[in-house]
């Protein structure tokens, strides 16, 4: 059977003091999806609260990949997640959490995403992330209580990236937050396509290495298969 990966969406629509409209950022979902889709894997959502969630960046529609996320079957899907708590994550053989800044809002603190990263972490499934999408990897412990990015080369969206972005909006900064955590953070210039996978574990630093963490993913999962 071909794998199945579960994508984990935000639910908030609005971050920081003055409300910024934020949501998951297109690109970062519908980049990675392309990859799965390609290669016929299985793709579900997932999201926190299970309301409908949002969608940032729809600018950038005329992305052929984008495009084709938003007019096919993607976004259906997408708008569709299921609650997280309420899906049997041990089906998949993957987890994707995409950025934009609404993961900042409502995944540092996650109970029930934290136990599904461990779970996919120790049972040696893929786990994978971007963007602003590894604050879900904050926080996380793992059985014998060390923090799952303790040691792990990471990538995430960057200071330097935040300080011209949303540095007013958000309330911590995420590569300080990994890096106190234990995480070797690794920072490529400002905005260029910057992807890394450390055994499992997969992340990428801005919508220009969505990409590639799509297919750092497939490559694991093809692994895995042969």
């Amino acid at each position: 059977m071909n794998p199945k990966v579960l994508i984990v969406v935000s639910n908030a629509n609005s971050i920081g003091p003055n409300n910024k409209r934020t949501g998951t950022f297109l690109p970062e979902v519908a980049h990675p999806y392309a990859e799965f889709e390609n290669a016929g894997y299985q793709i579900d959502f997932a999201s926190l609260t299970g309301e409908s969630p949002f969608l940032d960046a729809l600018n950038l529609a005329d992305d052929a990949d984008n495009l084709k996320f938003l007019t096919g079957k993607g976004w259906e899907d997408m708008h569709n997640a299921k609650k997280l708590s309420e899906v049997n994550t041990s089906n998949y053989d993957a987890v994707f959490v995409p950025g934009g800044l609404a993961p900042m809002v409502d995944m540092a603190e996650a109970p029930e995403l934290k136990k599904v990263l461990v779970d996919f972490y120790e049972s040696n499934r893929v786990v994978g992330a971007v963007c602003h999408g590894p604050v879900s990897l904050l926080n996380v412990k793992l059985s014998d209580g060390s923090y799952l990015v303790n040691g792990k080369n990471i990538s995430a969206f960057s200071t330097a990236e935040e300080e011209s972005y949303a540095k007013a909006d958000v309330a911590f900064d995420l590569q300080t937050a990994l890096t106190e955590q234990g995480a070797i953070f690794h920072a490529a210039e400002p905005w260029s396509a910057n992807s890394i996978a450390d055994g499992n574990i997969v992340t990428g630093q801005n919508p220009a290495s969505a990409k590639g963490v799509g297919e750092k993913i497939v490559a694991l999962l093809e692994a895995k298969k042969a």
